[in-house]
């Protein structure tokens, strides 16, 4: 299996890391231990991560403070990824940010935080994954705008169904998708199969199921993906990030974690060949549904 793919035309290695759940609870405040957290980013670089998923609204601010903390002045291969049409209001409730000024504001703020002067990729993180039309095309076309002066090199979109992604394609470059995806939830499987036809990176969120599904805990209940886990000495963790590599040469994953030894567990299922017994008996592995429907219900 390869082990390095590309985002856009950006050779990267395909275990990347997501900074989320280094922000306090709720993705909101300071972590208990910023010095964990830090420790956490500096391993991930020393296991080969060449991309980190961040957002100026985990925190807000928190993440990408931490990150820049940890890593400044970046790895010269280091590649920032972030997205914006979300904030954070002083409870902590998200709310949307979806209009172009609020786009372009939410570019700025992370060029800022994470002290730099472009931004890597930037995801159009929407709120309906079919997106208004009209809306869309403003808001391609302000990250567009963002581009030619040098603020962002990629444009992706987050949580967008397959209406939207062609229509987006349409109007940039889409270096990625970032969508819920994994072993139990396949429910999105129609934008990944856009993807593998337009030969567009696909990047999971959720990949281990999310909290309000059981996440890794629910996985290693799963008999299907136990019986393969034992079969290999590995974790069912590895096995569903195996899973996902094996989908997609343009998968690339970036499971969070702010524990080094759940990070160094992750990062060690690239070397998990899966053949085709595990793949067939993995079919079979019980389907949780969209987490963000589970999480819309709580």
């Amino acid at each position: 299996m390869n082990k390095t793919s590309f985002m856009g035309d950006k050779p990267v290695n395909r275990l990347g890391f997501g900074a989320m759940q280094l922000a306090g609870p709720g993705v909101f405040g300071p972590p208990r231990d910023p010095d964990a957290a830090r420790a956490v980013l500096r391993r991930a670089i020393e296991l080969g991560v060449d991309h980190i998923d961040t957002a100026q609204y985990y925190g807000p601010d928190v993440v990408n403070d931490l990150i820049r903390e940890a890593l400044h002045p970046y790895p010269e291969n280091l590649k920032l990824v972030t997205k914006v049409g979300a904030r954070r209001d002083q409870g902590g409730a998200w709310l949307p940010a979806q209009s172009p000024a609020e786009l372009r504001g939410g570019v700025e703020e992370n060029l800022r935080s994470l002290q730099v002067e472009r931004m890597d990729l930037v995801n159009l993180r929407l709120l309906s994954t079919e997106a208004s039309g009209e809306l869309l095309a403003e808001q391609l076309g302000t990250l567009e705008d963002l581009r030619g002066e040098g603020k962002l090199d990629l444009i992706g979109l987050s949580e967008a169904g397959t209406d939207t992604v062609r229509r987006a394609l349409d109007l940039v470059d889409v270096a990625e998708v970032q969508n819920s995806y994994s072993l139990v939830n396949r429910a999105g499987e129609d934008v990944l199969e856009l993807c593998i036809e337009r030969e567009i990176a696909f990047v999971p969120y959720f990949p281990l199921g999310s909290a309000f599904g059981g996440g890794p805990a629910q996985l290693a209940r799963d008999p299907v993906v136990a019986a393969v886990a034992d079969r290999h000495r590995i974790s069912a963790t590895q096995v569903a990030l195996a899973w996902l590599l094996a989908r997609y040469e343009r998968m690339l994953l970036i499971p969070g974690t702010s524990s080094v030894a759940h990070l160094e567990e992750n990062m060690a299922a690239v070397e998990v060949e899966l053949g085709e017994r595990d793949l067939a008996e993995l079919e079979n592995a019980a389907q949780l549904g969209d987490p963000l429907a589970a999480a819309s219900e709580h």
